[in-house]
């Protein structure tokens, strides 16, 4: 479950005693800070050097710890591109999965997500003969599958912070709920790096937008330091459920149902949003820590939580761990959504607007010639 520390780390707003208990922290951010801001430095000055690829190469990432949509953009991007005539691999490192290196394409689906990884096994799971290539050196990943596929170009998952490898655009994520939190780094905040790094990203999307007024708030933050900031906006639709099976079920027979909502989510708090617009009643929460793989104690304790429902609901992230579990018994539900970006012609238009300021809409890649998006 998520404790305490979690859930202190998210407020926006701490009290004197919360600030106190959190001060030795403060001191270890310091020091974080100092490192993070050196390497970006190093990097800046040429003395760490960047790989490039022969092909554009778009970074989806964020400043937070988790929970910005960062996996519906790359499952939303590698759609789109696709049917703008890029053919895109994704990236991936495989954040706590045991495959250090590899290629994985479709038909490998039904390899644990505790050998992919969470995320990964979802990519696979949703995209249609997509790559998606996991391993910590994207480099060197991305020169064997560009042997392997007919790629025109790649999405780098989660590569903000991935410097050694050159990108194209840089996409930036802002959670509209949570924004940048109290502006402190880890382990003193939920920051990755300090605030004034996003001037770093070409494209900015703020995403679960439930009040377009807490969007403009974090629009003016974004505005004030780097004031030629792209932005744009994005929530997530819900479209059904499925179960365990992978059979559809209508968000409509889900009408005042009592549900518990479980996840293992950077933000459960939106997800049970999405579950209460949808017309479900929830009637309790459970939510385990970003990236946690569900074992049979975890499973007990679920059970004996649910027994006043009508049902289960969780993400697609949560329901391929959950799968490798014995939940036949468990009327358990997952929610698909799909990442809606309000202005998404302008915003393919803006990506394709700078691969051609950046002389690549001629291919680069064995002579290929990049189609227009």
């Amino acid at each position: 479950m998520i404790g305490y520390f979690e859930r202190l780390l998210y407020k926006k707003e701490k009290t004197f005693s919360e600030r106190i208990f959190l001060f030795p922290l403060y001191l270890i951010s310091i020091l974080f800070g100092i490192i993070i801001r050196v390497r970006v430095i190093l990097y800046y000055l040429g003395i760490f050097k960047k790989r490039y690829l022969p092909c554009p190469v778009i970074s989806v990432g964020n400043l937070t710890l988790g929970g910005t949509g960062k996996t519906p953009l790359v499952i939303y991007l590698a759609k789109g591109l696709k049917e703008r005539g890029l053919s895109v691999a994704i990236l991936t490192r495989g954040y706590k999965g045991k495959m250090k290196q590899g290629l994985v394409i479709k038909d490998t689906q039904n390899i644990s997500p505790k050998i992919l990884g969470d995320e990964p096994s979802l990519l696979i799971k949703t995209l249609d003969e997509i790559p998606v290539i996991i391993g910590s050196n994207r480099f060197r990943n991305a020169q064997v599958a560009l042997k392997k596929f007919p790629i025109t170009g790649f999405l780098l998952d989660d590569g903000f912070q991935h410097l050694k490898l050159h990108r194209d655009i840089d996409i930036l994520l802002i959670d509209s709920q949570i924004g940048f939190g109290d502006k402190n780094i880890f382990p003193r905040g939920i920051l990755r790096e300090p605030v004034s790094h996003l001037r770093r990203a070409d494209i900015y999307l703020i995403t679960k937008i439930i009040n377009k007024d807490t969007s403009r708030i974090i629009e003016d933050e974004i505005l004030k330091l780097k004031p030629s900031s792209i932005i744009f906006h994005s929530n997530y639709e819900p479209l059904f459920l499925i179960n365990r099976k992978e059979e559809i079920n209508d968000i409509e027979s889900f009408y005042g149902k009592n549900v518990t909502a479980l996840s293992s989510i950077g933000n459960p708090y939106y997800f049970s949003h999405l579950l209460k617009e949808c017309g479900m009643i929830v009637a309790n929460e459970i939510t385990f820590p970003d990236h946690h793989y569900y074992t049979d104690r975890d499973l007990t304790f679920i059970k004996e939580k649910v027994k006043q429902v009508d049902c289960i609901v969780t993400t697609e992230k949560d329901m391929v761990k959950l799968n490798c579990l014995d939940i036949e018994q468990l009327p358990i539900y997952a929610l698909r959504v799909e990442m809606r970006i309000w202005e998404e012609e302008d915003f393919y238009n803006k990506i394709w607007e700078i691969f051609k300021s950046k002389n690549l809409e001629k291919g680069l890649n064995n002579g290929r010639v990049y189609k227009d998006l």
